[in-house]
């Protein structure tokens, strides 16, 4: 796409999930870069792909607010970085498109389809009325627990895994990609969990006795460290399981010789 209506159109849609509350003044700024590369390296396809995963995932966050929200100190409206974090990637592999558009589509659609695993999984995983599964061990506990897997949240994970990988397998005219991007997607969302759960940093708000998962609880007051790697936050982790999409999807695209 050329890059004038690239940046129009990422413009228009920043914008309007800025007007819809969505995201903050800074997160509209990064999701306008993010929809530039893209757009500009992989086109309307791309687009679409991006489209899919950020309409649907707001929409199951609208229909399903997180149980878990108190642990949130940031709020409803998304950050930059925590859209960095779920499609920082993704513009990457806009980049990429912009020499190898079949690869850009490829890779951007196993990134996406890993954030909205994630993303669907934490919002209708912890409505559950079930007790959540610790992944490493087992174990019962709490829902909203990091690394606790309900059973409603790993089926809504594939449902939004496969949802984003059909919209990039249709517009990208590649049939094997619904079935790659759908298990990278999903593992994606097992990696975030098992990195939330074992190294994520937790922290405890002493004057609000609630547990937090960032150095400074919604109501302004530092919390402590409880246990976890303290750096390691829920952005970075994020990141990090997005990372592992785009490096399963390098690794099929070269194993499935797709172009």
């Amino acid at each position: 796409m050329p890059p004038l209506y690239a940046a129009a159109v990422a413009a228009v849609a920043a914008l309007v999930a800025w007007w819809a509350r969505t995201l903050t003044g800074t997160g509209a700024a990064a999701a306008w870069s993010i929809g530039f590369l893209v757009l500009y390296g992989t086109g309307w396809q791309g687009g679409a792909v991006l489209a899919a995963f950020f309409v649907s995932s707001n929409m199951i966050s609208r229909f399903f607010p997180s149980a878990a929200a108190a642990l949130d100190a940031k709020g409803d409206r998304r950050d930059h970085w925590q859209v960095y974090a779920n499609g920082g990637l993704a513009a990457v592999a806009g980049g990429i498109g912009a020499a190898n558009l079949k690869l850009g589509l490829w890779l951007v659609t196993c990134v996406l389809a890993a954030a909205a695993a994630d993303t669907w999984a934490t919002s209708i995983g912890s409505r559950s009325t079930l007790r959540a599964r610790l992944i490493w061990s087992g174990r019962t506990a709490p829902v909203g627990t990091s690394g606790g897997m309900t059973a409603p949240g790993t089926a809504a994970a594939a449902a939004g895994a496969l949802f984003v990988s059909a919209v990039g397998a249709l517009v990208a005219g590649m049939p094997i990609l619904l079935p790659a991007a759908t298990l990278i997607g999903f593992l994606g969302m097992v990696a975030d969990s098992t990195v939330g759960a074992l190294l994520q940093g937790r922290f405890h708000c002493a004057a609000c006795d609630m547990a937090s998962e960032w150095r400074v609880h919604r109501c302004g007051r530092p919390t402590a460290r409880t246990s976890g790697i303290g750096w390691l936050n829920n952005d970075i982790v994020n990141l990090l399981a997005t990372a592992s999409a785009a490096a399963a999807g390098l690794g099929t695209w070269h194993w499935l010789s797709p172009a």
